[in-house]
């Protein structure tokens, strides 16, 4: 089970009022900061993700910590009738609504604040569910996991894009590197919270990737769970289905 990483350390609040805040922070920035980050790359995992996801022909989707929408707006190639995007930070919402706009996506694209532990959804709702590093900023995870295998269909396909760390040298120390020296930096430049590309990095290495969450993601409830590590293994993408 993942260590519980929160943003700030001398909080009373919990740790999803603390991502909550962290992301109502940094929302302005966030775009552009994750394409220097991850140098674009990450562009290329989204669009894998799609791939995923359109051969199901997904009627509903849902896409998890959407964020600012990014991986929600580019579900929308799919030609799926409804596509909702679910996240706990009003801030990022505020972006993502604006994107769809300027996309002329709003009829198909809905955003909704939401808690992923606790949806607002009726059981078996969805065709598709997508989370794209959001995972690892679950309360808990085996509760949110639990809560996704609810509203998805049976047969219906989720699909996890998240960080993980390269097993491999010399990617591992690479990766260790850049993650706990160089990425924080970036973030205080970019971003006017201190400690929150920190925390995305601490986070990041805490959290099981690989056979670790295919085993969580198993004892959930998930069947066909498949892990494919991308570039190196900074990322993975998790596919599994529900009985």
């Amino acid at each position: 089970m993942s260590k519980n990483i929160t943003p700030y350390k001398d909080s009373a609040l919990g740790k999803k009022e603390q991502v909550a805040k962290m992301f109502d922070t940094i929302s302005g920035n966030y775009d552009s900061l994750n394409r220097v980050i991850s140098f674009g790359i990450d562009i290329k995992w989204r669009k894998k993700v799609l791939q995923l996801v359109a051969k199901s022909n997904p009627k509903t989707i849902l896409d998890i910590a959407t964020g600012t929408g990014d991986l929600a707006i580019l579900m929308a190639q799919t030609n799926a009738e409804q596509i909702v995007g679910l996240d706990i930070s009003a801030g990022m919402l505020e972006v993502g609504v604006k994107k769809i706009a300027a996309k002329k996506l709003s009829n198909t694209i809905e955003m909704i604040l939401g808690d992923s532990e606790n949806m607002p959804f009726e059981d078996n709702s969805f065709d598709a569910i997508t989370v794209a590093f959001g995972v690892r900023n679950f309360e808990t995870l085996e509760k949110g996991l639990a809560e996704i295998l609810r509203v998805l269909k049976p047969t219906g396909v989720f699909v996890i894009l998240e960080t993980s760390v390269p097993d491999k040298t010399p990617y591992k120390q690479g990766y260790n590197f850049y993650s706990t020296n160089i990425l924080p930096i970036i973030g205080k430049l970019f971003s006017k919270d201190d400690v929150a590309y920190g925390y995305l990095s601490e986070s990041a290495a805490a959290f099981p990737y690989g056979e670790a969450l295919n085993n969580i993601l198993k004892k959930v409830g998930f069947i066909d769970v498949v892990a494919m590590p991308q570039t190196f293994g900074v990322a993975t993408i998790y596919a599994a289905s529900k009985k």
